[in-house]
């Protein structure tokens, strides 16, 4: 195994989300692990503060060697990047990425590796300009596609996107 994708769903979703499965199948064919933490006991409390669990759940759900990519989407994108920051990690791809969640008192952080971005110009819940700011300020990658909050006519994009970042990983 070259190392292990840790892939976090969204709120209001599971560890078979499309997103997620498509991901874990792409990193399957290229030879990484892929574990899916299953969040949706957290989620069902709707407590802001349920995001720091969220966070030790990614982690704990992580190898204590080797290389770590997280990714994710929405909360789960949320969720990476914060996890990104306690566990070192390789890479991060980023869908839907939220940058503050109402009544959670952090602002997002994320370690600063190679990130691939994915989100919509239609994201209803977590407006595009935040998204561009956030890859600006650190020269992420950033896709941006015609689609809304829930990428589900992207969800192949998102799938390649993800296999040019384990791709280039391996070439580093």
């Amino acid at each position: 195994m070259k190392g292990t994708v840790v892939l976090s769903h969204g709120l209001d979703s599971g560890p078979q989300a499309s997103k997620v499965t498509a991901l874990a199948e792409v990193a399957e064919t290229l030879g990484w692990a892929s574990v899916r933490p299953d969040y949706r006991d957290l989620d069902a409390t709707r407590d802001p503060m349920a995001i720091d669990e969220r966070i030790a759940r990614a982690l704990a759900n992580a190898p204590a060697d080797g290389p770590v990519v997280f990714a994710g989407s929405s909360m789960g994108a949320f969720t990476s990047g914060f996890a990104s920051c306690r566990r070192p990690a390789e890479a991060l791809f980023l869908m839907a990425l939220p940058l503050a969640i109402p009544d959670y008192p952090r602002s997002f952080e994320a370690a600063r590796v190679p990130t691939v971005l994915v989100h919509a110009w239609d994201d209803e819940l977590c407006p595009v300009e935040a998204a561009i700011a956030f890859a600006r300020s650190r020269g992420d990658t950033l896709h941006l596609v015609p689609d809304d909050h829930r990428l589900g006519a992207h969800v192949a994009y998102c799938a390649e996107a993800f296999a040019r970042l384990l791709h280039g990983l391996e070439r580093r």
